[in-house]
């Protein structure tokens, strides 16, 4: 067996190591401790929308113990200047991500997995790349930006088709922020995360590149 092939194992193994203890950690959180940190999350991705006035966010419903909450949608929305849209993904039988318009949570339907999904008319999946700031789930990131995904690379392939001025964040709870995640070379980094305690936190890029987001703009179709 080629070695690649073994380092490949080793570091599958390690990810799903580090995807159960993750799991566990965020199950054991009460719910007052969800709602605090829920709370939190909203806030500081609220003032970071407000700030950078983006024409088109794409975030997604939380389920379960992830942070930001199931209302994490009307939070942004209701963040984002007049004229500014809300992508939310829709995931694909080959669970690739497909992007819909929110348009309130009446419009949210339930879908595999637990999942919530706009019921408003697909637009395809590189409805991504109009986005200047992406908002999206991780169990863990590390201080290069590595993401530790669920394992279904739904949004390693999501992530290939956004600009690289967008500015990419994921909410995490306390403690998540690591000092090194399991990586593989389709893994791809995020430029930020927001933890309750310690608010937003810019990563460094390796491609050099600095996130922005034109103040004012309705458009970025």
């Amino acid at each position: 067996m080629p070695e690649f092939a073994e380092d490949a194992e080793v570091t599958h193994d390690a990810k799903r190591a580090a995807r159960v203890a993750l799991l566990a950690r965020r199950r054991a959180l009460t719910d007052t401790e969800r709602a605090s940190a829920a709370v939190r999350v909203q806030d500081e991705l609220s003032a970071l929308v407000r700030r950078l006035r983006p024409g088109r966010v794409a975030a997604y419903v939380p389920v379960g113990t992830e942070p930001g909450g199931p209302d994490l949608p009307t939070v942004l929305a209701e963040a984002l200047t007049a004229g500014s849209e809300l992508l939310l993904p829709v995931l694909r039988d080959d669970l690739d991500l497909d992007w819909a318009l929110w348009d309130g949570p009446q419009t949210l339907v339930a879908a595999g997995r637990g999942i919530r999904e706009p019921a408003t008319p697909r637009l395809g999946r590189a409805a991504i790349g109009t986005a200047e700031l992406v908002v999206l789930p991780a169990l863990a990131v590390d201080h290069l930006g590595v993401r530790l995904g669920r394992g279904g690379g739904s949004y390693d392939r999501a992530l290939a088709r956004v600009p690289a001025g967008a500015l990419t964040v994921v909410p995490l709870h306390d403690g998540e922020l690591l000092d090194a995640v399991p990586a593989e070379p389709h893994d791809r980094p995020v430029r930020a995360v927001i933890t309750p305690s310690g608010g937003l936190r810019r990563l460094p890029d390796p491609s050099g590149v600095v996130p922005h987001t034109s103040a004012g703009r309705t458009g970025g179709r």
